[in-house]
């Protein structure tokens, strides 16, 4: 029971890391990408795949409350498919370590997830639901001229900019991670 109250309390701090970070959405997605996908990848190397899967999901939604955009308002399809997305990066990132054995499994990992995530993101908002609905967005920008301008930049935010912010996030994690784990193992052999 003490180890599942642990779980919950540092998958707990690792939302709110996540949810503070949404408060800079507005001031660059560089900013907040990189972290969210940080604190994924730490929650699932730390407290386990199902709370970093939570996490995956949890966070969309928050992002969606906190720092709305008229894209995630005009197709709200997308916020399914951040999830997903989130969860091919933490599930790669998991499975490579927990599943692999050769020595550089965690950085591989790292660098699969985050193609794929970008790659399932740039097919299916961008190649999919941004065609199909892009449209709708108009009606929550200030001038629905605009659309054009937000929908080719909605293009790139869904693809490259998911990929970048997936590797800068990568990178983050994975020096955060070299002396959380040396922590860790101290702390499970000091038991």
């Amino acid at each position: 029971m003490k180890s599942s109250t642990k779980k919950l309390t540092q998958a707990a701090l690792i939302l709110a890391i996540c949810l503070l970070s949404q408060y800079f959405k507005n001031l660059s997605v560089y900013i907040t990408g990189p972290i969210i996908n940080a604190a994924l990848i730490i929650a699932s190397l730390t407290v386990g795949l199902g709370y970093g899967l939570a996490l995956c999901v949890i966070t969309p939604i928050t992002a969606f409350f906190i720092a709305s955009s008229p894209i995630m308002s005009g197709v709200p399809l997308i916020i399914p498919m951040i999830m997903i997305g989130n969860a091919i990066l933490v599930l790669s990132v998991w499975l490579f370590q927990n599943k692999t054995s050769f020595g550089l499994r965690l950085p591989a990992g790292m660098l699969v997830g985050s193609v794929l995530k970008a790659a399932f993101m740039g097919v299916t908002i961008v190649l999919v639901l941004l065609p199909m609905f892009g449209q709708n967005i108009a009606a929550y920008l200030p001038k629905p001229e605009a659309l054009q301008g937000v929908l080719t930049t909605a293009k790139v935010t869904f693809s490259v900019t998911q990929l970048i912010t997936a590797l800068i996030g990568s990178v983050l994690a994975y020096i955060i991670w070299l002396p959380l784990r040396s922590y860790l193992k101290n702390e499970e052999n000091a038991r």
